[in-house]
């Protein structure tokens, strides 16, 4: 690998990409790189002889853009050698291979260069994917749990064994370019050959770091990739590794990994051999006899040691079986295997389906007797507890109609948060059945189950939870991987079923009806879970700092960044000992984990100041504690709006975002704050005082006029009234903005509200 040029700046990135019959794909994959938000780079394309119009795509880019370099073979040499050819005009600080026909997700480049920041500059950062079919569909690594960013910052593979599990490719990993020089690795030439670069890269590596997040997007062609290629070529995967072992035993350190890497060389055999689209019918017998001989000639004596992955009996007795050589046993063995697990699979099937079909026969006996309008049935995320709209309404509900009788459907779990006066349902059981067939109303805000059918005479009000920032409904059809469902015409037999939409403000209306469109009613009342915030007294917020620990005279500020979809891990997006450190003992932050991530720990350590208000049951409660809120693309910012007090978004990756789900407006153009794009942004603008300062204050005043219109602390109140109540007109009606009074925090900072009628004027 040459060195840089004296004189010339050294790119972060070196990105590496073959390409072979990829015309069709080629310029999407070029692009992905090129448009990177983090541009530090250099992008070398290496033209591996193809026949088509690779080569001229190529010196295309290389003629328009100066970090292109193009690089012709004159014979077609497969991708392993293309990528050496790569690497011998590489002089970035890290490596990245992307085939011609794969992409980088949007701002992949800028995650990767910040998590190798984070970690110290490791040898080798391992990085998600996804595979992304001829079909359409997008679907993440399932091993993807092994990223998880929890532990040390970087460690040794020994630390964390499991990511052997991994795909041993090479594309979903950067490499310091110093230390693959140092090591001497390159690709071999032939089919499978990730495996004797990525075992190597691994094994050796002095430092590793993980990041939880697809950067790459694997396509699955319909032909012509490795994996659709019935040819006698995959037989190549012997040679490979040959080479992995052979690496190993030049190296007496890495011995102890024989048994780890014999196991995962033992099921990639066993997964070539029963894949018919690869092997011929005549390629078969010596691909076993060939697999039998390796997998005995590297088999560690002794046993297999301590390995970092578990098998069960079968995947070993099979794995036994190909290094004996008993070919016939074999086959009957994986027969057997594959009867044995169908057999369980329905026998399981079996017993779920015969009481399903009791309940389904329960259910439809109860939806023949009369309904009870004296009931409701509420329900809130996903069989959750008593939270958000519908808590609010149910507890309105009991206020103004005592007569009614209230029941919550949740897991056990949660049973504890529900009020003694509503009745607990467990979600599945017959009580659960009886209810949703005879309850008078019933209200969501999520969904309810799929085999709901609604009765002439009950009512459904569906409360929804949150007002949509990011895409929703029927505008994620083209976004399959951020969707939590692609079943759109499921969705929309749901909102047939809905009476009532609720809507916190006329931008919620307009998308969920375009999003969502049925033939409900959307009640502009605004949401009932905001209704604390002009109802709560100064006491109460004392209270509740005092119960939270807050220290008096400190400002506190509600830190609640929303998930990802392009992640599973809870994701650290701020340095809290480093924030808090800088901003002083004036400041204490509260932090809130999504409830996607609900139950995984943070790496955070312990800090007076960091309060881990996760758990906690009310994040309305939360904002009333609060002096201020952080936060990026969360829904909570419109409903904080409400409380008149200062806002801060953090948006530190918003193009990644934007691209991943979709979003209805650029945030950044009319956020409600003060906006901050990196961490030190963000201590700046607390340190300096522009948290609370003019320019903020406009920007809130703009925000709460066009997405808080109707948030007035009744909004509980209108709905019981028309949902249950039957009146027609909201009672009571709505107060103007301008004669609200939201609830003040407990430190009363000096804010600087504007009136609500300078909002048309100060809106972007």
């Amino acid at each position: 690998m040459p060195a840089p040029t004296p004189g010339c700046a050294v790119p972060r990135f070196s990105v590496i990409v073959p390409a072979y019959k990829v015309q069709a794909y080629l310029q999407e994959s070029l692009d992905s790189v090129l448009s990177q938000s983090y541009p530090d780079l250099e992008l070398i394309a290496v033209d591996d002889a193809s026949p088509d119009a690779c080569g001229s795509i190529i010196d295309e880019y290389a003629a328009r853009d100066p970090r292109v370099t193009a690089v012709h073979l004159a014979h077609n040499l497969g991708p392993g050698p293309a990528r050496n050819a790569g690497l011998a005009r590489a002089t970035g600080d890290y490596l990245v291979f992307l085939d011609g026909d794969d992409v980088l997700t949007p701002g992949a480049l800028q995650a990767v260069t910040d998590r190798l920041k984070a970690t110290g500059s490791p040898d080798v950062l391992v990085y998600d994917h996804a595979r992304t079919s001829w079909t359409g569909e997008t679907v993440r690594d399932r091993a993807a749990h092994r990223l998880s960013e929890e532990g040390p910052a970087s460690f040794r593979l020994a630390d964390r064994p499991g990511l052997l599990g991994l795909p041993m490719t090479a594309g979903n990993k950067a490499y310091r370019r110093e230390y693959a020089e140092r090591e001497g690795l390159e690709f071999p030439p032939g089919f499978y050959a990730d495996v004797p670069w990525t075992y190597p890269a691994l094994l050796a590596a002095e430092s590793v770091a993980v990041l939880d997040r697809v950067c790459v997007h694997y396509r699955r062609r319909r032909t012509g990739s490795v994996t659709t290629t019935l040819s006698r070529r995959h037989l190549d995967v012997f040679d490979q590794y040959d080479r992995v072992f052979g690496h190993l035993a030049a190296r007496p350190g890495l011995d102890r990994w024989r048994p780890a890497v014999h196991r995962r060389m033992a099921e990639h055999f066993c997964a070539v051999y029963a894949d018919p689209r690869r092997l011929p019918r005549a390629a078969r017998a010596e691909f076993f006899a060939r697999a039998s001989a390796l997998l005995r000639r590297h088999r560690v004596p002794g046993g297999p040691g301590s390995l970092p992955l578990s098998l069960s009996r079968a995947d070993r007795l099979r794995h036994a079986l190909m290094r004996l050589g008993v070919r016939r046993a074999y086959g009957l063995v994986s027969a057997v295997r594959a009867g044995a697990l169908a057999a369980r699979r329905a026998g399981s099937a079996l017993w779920r389906g015969l009481r399903e079909s009791a309940l389904r026969l329960h259910y439809r006996i109860q939806r023949l007797l009369p309904l009870r309008p004296e009931l409701a049935v509420f329900s809130a995320y996903w069989h959750g507890g008593y939270a958000c709209n519908p808590a609010a309404i149910e507890a309105k509900l009991r206020e103004l109609a005592p007569r009614m009788r209230t029941a919550w459907i949740c897991d056990p779990r949660h049973a504890a948060t529900l009020p003694p006066e509503t009745t607990p349902l467990r979600p599945g059981s017959a009580a659960y059945w009886s209810a949703l067939a005879r309850a008078g109303y019933l209200t969501t805000n999520v969904n309810f189950d799929r085999a709901l059918v609604k009765r002439p005479g009950q009512i459904l009000l569906q409360t929804q939870h949150g007002t949509p920032l990011k895409r929703v409904g029927l505008d994620l059809q083209d976004r399959p991987a951020a969707t939590p469902t692609t079943d759109f015409e499921g969705l929309l037999r749901g909102a047939d079923q809905w009476d009532y939409l609720l809507s916190s403000n006329h931008h919620s209306t307009l998308v969920w009806e375009r999003a969502v469109p049925a033939s409900y009613t959307t009640l502009e009342y605004g949401y009932p879970r905001n209704d604390p915030f002009h109802r709560a007294d100064q006491a109460e917020v004392l209270a509740l700092r005092e119960r939270l620990g807050i220290a008096p005279g400190t400002t506190a500020i509600l830190y609640a960044p929303t998930h990802r979809d392009y992640r599973r891990s809870r994701p650290e997006h701020l340095d809290f000992e480093r924030v808090l450190r800088d901003l002083g003992p004036r400041f204490t932050i509260l932090a809130r984990t999504h409830l996607t991530y609900a139950g995984t720990e943070s790496t955070r350590d312990p800090h007076p100041r960091l309060l881990d208000v996760s758990a906690h049951p009310s994040v309305e409660e939360l904002c009333l504690a609060s002096d201020a809120l952080v936060t990026d693309y969360s829904s909570l910012m419109f409903d904080y709006a409400a409380l008149d007090r200062p806002i801060v978004i953090h948006a530190d990756d918003w193009e990644a975002y934007e691209a991943a789900r979709g979003t209805y407006f650029d945030l950044r153009s009319c956020p409600p704050g003060a906006i901050a794009r990196t961490e030190d942004e963000l201590v700046d603008i607390f340190a300096t005082g522009h948290w609370q300062g003019s320019r903020s204050a406009q920007l809130r005043t703009a925000f709460r006029s066009r997405f808080c219109s109707y948030d007035d602390g009744h909004a509980a109140e209108r709905v019981v009234r028309r949902v249950f109540l039957g009146q027609s007109t909201p009672v009571p009606p709505i107060t103007p903005l301008e004669d609200r009074r939201p609830t003040p925090p407990a430190s009363a900072p000096n804010l600087t509200p504007l009136p609500a009628g300078l909002a048309a004027d100060l809106w972007p």
